[in-house]
């Protein structure tokens, strides 16, 4: 039998023509996980090379030590007790393939003798092999959904605490410092309603991608038919969507000139405006990077309609600049969560020549939407972008009808 580490996740046996993830058990000696009646309770293992980084905890009074400790108890769902070796064993796998998943997951690495994990990460670990062993998933798609799972969430935290600790700022008048240390003192409230909205949330968004799944990818693989010869360069991307970029201008300007809290403000309206927006006009939020934002629909005029209330809103804002927007409709991949393809590229290309408070799409586009009362289509001069040659922006502009409403 091979040593626990000589065998990578990716060179399982095979069974069927499925690989398989190793299932031998690994010898451990047994460890008493019980610590002496004295013992303070044991902080979590830091990751070699980064403990100059982490503060004197000496710094940090006694009850806020106690709460993070108990806080901490009851988010991994008892002490760090466990070794990744007993924690792998038990899950019947080698460390190697043990240690791919957790990395997965975004865990530090860690040392043999660190007591890092609970019963609740053998329970994890052993949930995620099931499902490669049961033939659900292979082991790349096992890697794969939990990288998605370890990066969103770790966003999702970031962002609600940071959130939090605004709030108590604002609302109590707290340094940064304080609101930290009393979020640690209210977290445990909100743990279980938190918990529950995320569960609830990603139930529903995945009733609605299995809905674009299912009925309605081969709807808009249809229409992107359209005008199309078949030699496009995004001919053989399998989704049919409508990306959009929108560009706050002069950003870069206006943020050496604010605080951080300012400019926390601006960056925190702006994300909101366009979720709302988006969200209203059926788009999804792919991602948003400082003064960008980056947008899909599924059809040329959902694409429109969010584009165009987007530069209206910016134009209107009275403290958020102008926006440059922009739209295609194409062929794209959807992967980790980002999309990929020409047509996201020059929707990029197009935003920068897009004038503030403007609207600019492709030729493409355009003529999906010529036939449509609602909007005005005015040809801009030809401009040669790198990558795609001789391009034809079209300003986009409202036509008939009020776009759309935001309540």
């Amino acid at each position: 039998m091979q040593t626990p580490d000589a065998e990578p996740l990716s060179d399982a046996t095979e069974t069927a023509g499925t690989e398989q993830i190793p299932t031998e058990q690994i010898p451990t000696e047994p460890v008493s996980t019980e610590p002496p009646a004295t013992a303070p309770i044991p902080a979590a293992p830091v990751a070699p090379g980064l403990e100059e980084q982490i503060p004197d905890e000496t710094a940090v009074p006694t009850a806020v030590r106690q709460n993070i400790r108990a806080l901490e108890s009851t988010l991994l769902g008892g002490e760090r007790s466990l070794r990744r070796r007993e924690v792998a064993a038990e899950a019947g796998v080698s460390l190697l393939s043990a240690r791919k998943i957790w990395r997965a997951l975004g865990f530090p690495n860690l040392g043999d003798d660190d007591k890092a994990f609970t019963p609740s990460d053998e329970r994890a670990l052993s949930t995620i092999i099931n499902l490669v062993r049961e033939d659900k998933l292979t082991e790349d798609a096992a890697i794969s959904l939990t990288r998605a799972v370890g990066q969103m969430t770790d966003r999702i935290v970031v962002w609600q605490v940071e959130a939090m600790v605004e709030d108590l700022v604002a609302q109590r008048g707290l340094s940064d410092a304080d609101a930290r240390r009393e979020l640690v003192s209210a977290l445990p409230e909100l743990i279980e309603p938190l918990q529950e909205i995320l569960v609830y949330a990603w139930r529903r968004q995945l009733a609605a991608g299995v809905q674009r799944m299912a009925v309605r990818a081969q709807a808009g693989l249809d229409a992107s038919e359209e005008g199309r010869d078949g030699d496009e360069d995004d001919a053989p991307l399998p989704l049919a969507r409508a990306v959009g970029f929108a560009d706050l201008v002069s950003y870069t300007t206006l943020s050496r000139r604010m605080n951080e809290k300012t400019l926390a403000q601006l960056v925190q309206r702006f994300e909101n405006k366009c979720a709302e927006i988006i969200s209203v006009g059926g788009g999804r939020l792919i991602k948003t990077i400082g003064d960008e934002v980056l947008y899909t629909a599924e059809t040329p005029i959902a694409g429109a309609e969010i584009s165009l209330a987007l530069a209206q809103a910016f134009t209107e804002d009275e403290i958020l600049p102008q926006a440059r927007v922009s739209m295609v409709w194409g062929r794209i991949l959807s992967r980790l969560g980002d999309i990929y393809g020409p047509t996201v590229n020059l929707a990029a290309r197009l935003t920068a020549l897009a004038e503030p408070g403007s609207v600019l799409v492709d030729d493409m586009t355009a003529a999906a939407l010529q036939s449509d009362e609602r909007y005005v289509l005015t040809p801009q001069a030809v401009e040669h972008v790198r990558g795609f040659g001789d391009v034809h922006p079209i300003l986009l502009s409202r036509g008939l009808g009020r776009g759309l409403v935001l309540d």
